[in-house]
């Protein structure tokens, strides 16, 4: 274990919530400089061991912190002076976007991705951008210019491919960051540090992710430590003021599962059992809440990983060196090459698990399943290792969230509890299309029903 050699000394951990920092900026009793000069000394003093960002923008960001202040609408602002770094493969202006590979190119951007514009409007002070596997495709952060370490235990992966975001939240640097999910790359970092993400549905958040959001299966959305700060960055981010609003949701009829989609991939019982205590939980505030698993069928994983594939090597030809890719990377995008020539992937494979899905939740309102199949496997240079290697640990470790990335539907994961082995467990809960704020609500019972340590013990 290598926590013991972490401190946080003297800089406590940004202890104050999303909703809590922007209330003090609009009114005045907290300036968005102090907020920001708070995240970049906990930056300063854990990054080194956690690596969970690319650049740290130290003087744009007070720089951009003394602007919020003097904004005559500075207590209009839902995201006054809150501190949040962005996810290392949106353009941000004037910073490079190196999307986790030595390839790319290390020009600054002359342009901010439309979901950056939109927090800036809102108040947010960009402090960094945060690490991510090479062009986003595993389930660990780790590339050339780096590893990226777990909070909860340095030894372990934080999650990918919003591993640094992830990491930076659960170590308290940062309130809450932005990410994005094409295979479940928000859920599965938020799983292994013990936070909230979500995955909005299709169309809820521009995506404009790479080369084509690999075919529409990639969104953006938050990663937070409490539901209403998730709900709230989430309503920034939609452009949907209403989202923030999180009403107690009536009855609901909810679905547990505990099987994983990919046949013969064992899911570890406390894993499991967080879902069942889940329902124990829900039933007991009046939720009707069955034992169904989804139909998912071979099908729909092939749907998917065709697009996984297909879309690593549309993102691969955005590089400006792609011979500097790394190996199992390289070897991913040779398949996608192969089944782009084929004249994949086809909508057809979508449709079909779309249809399956719906028939499914025509008796079901949410859907509850282990977040993890595992605990977060190594933190390690996966990079340097094999690309069957690569699949294999993705595909047994968290296997629950990609077919919700296939079907365009919204998901999100919470916290439940924590394993023997000191790591976050996490459940995922799932709804139909425009079931945001359900699934938001149903997630604030559950936070109340089961609060959760907001940050890793560091």
């Amino acid at each position: 274990m290598l926590r013991r050699d972490v401190r946080a000394g003297s800089v406590p951990a940004v202890t104050r919530t999303v909703a809590e920092i922007a209330a003090a900026v609009r009114s005045g009793t907290l300036s968005a400089r102090a907020a920001t000069e708070h995240a970049l000394e906990r930056i300063e003093q854990l990054d080194a061991a956690i690596g969970a960002f690319q650049e740290v923008r130290v003087f744009t960001s007070l720089r951009e912190a003394d602007a919020v202040d003097c904004r005559p609408d500075r207590d209009t602002l839902p995201l006054a002076g809150v501190p949040i770094p962005i996810k290392d493969n949106v353009p941000v202006a004037g910073e490079p976007m190196r999307m986790g590979s030595s390839g790319s190119d290390p020009a600054p951007q002359k342009h901010d991705h439309e979901i950056v514009r939109r927090l800036r409007a809102a108040g947010a002070v960009i402090v960094g951008l945060t690490r991510v596997p090479e062009l986003c495709v595993f389930g660990a952060t780790d590339s050339d210019f780096g590893i990226t370490r777990n909070p909860w235990d340095l030894d372990r992966t934080p999650g990918g491919s919003s591993g640094g975001a992830a990491a930076a939240v659960a170590a308290g640097m940062v309130p809450a960051a932005h990410g994005n999910d094409g295979m479940g790359s928000i859920r599965i970092p938020s799983a292994c540090c013990g936070l909230v993400g979500i995955k909005p549905g299709l169309g809820v958040v521009p995506a404009e992710l790479g080369n084509g959001s690999w075919f529409a299966m990639a969104e953006n959305g938050p990663l937070a430590t409490t539901v209403q700060d998730a709900a709230l960055v989430l309503s920034v981010l939609a452009g949907r003021a209403e989202l923030a609003t999180i009403a107690r949701p009536g009855s609901v009829r909810v679905a547990i599962s505990t099987k994983a989609p990919v046949p013969g991939t064992p899911v570890d019982e406390h894993w499991a059992a967080a879902a069942r205590e889940t329902a124990v939980l829900l039933r007991g505030v009046g939720h009707s809440v069955h034992d169904a698993d989804p139909p998912y069928g071979q099908a729909a994983g092939a749907s998917e990983a065709v697009r996984w594939f297909a879309g690593t090597e549309l993102d691969a030809r955005l590089l400006a060196d792609r011979d500097r890719m790394a190996p199992p990377t390289r070897r991913h995008a040779a398949v996608g090459r192969l089944a782009l020539r084929a004249g994949l992937p086809r909508p057809r494979g979508r449709e079909r698990w779309q249809r399956r899905a719906e028939a499914f939740f025509a008796g079901h309102d949410v859907l509850v399943t282990p977040a993890l199949a595992q605990s977060p496997v190594a933190a390690k240079a996966w990079a340097q290792r094999g690309w069957l290697a690569n699949v294999w640990a993705n595909a047994r470790y968290a296997p629950f969230a990609a077919h919700w990335n296939l079907a365009g539907w919204p998901a999100m994961v919470v916290p439940a509890g924590l394993h023997p082995d000191g790591t976050p467990l996490s459940v995922q809960l799932v709804a139909r299309p425009g079931g945001e704020v359900l699934l938001l609500s149903v997630a604030t019972q559950l936070e109340k029903l089961r609060p959760w340590p907001r940050t890793a013990p560091m």
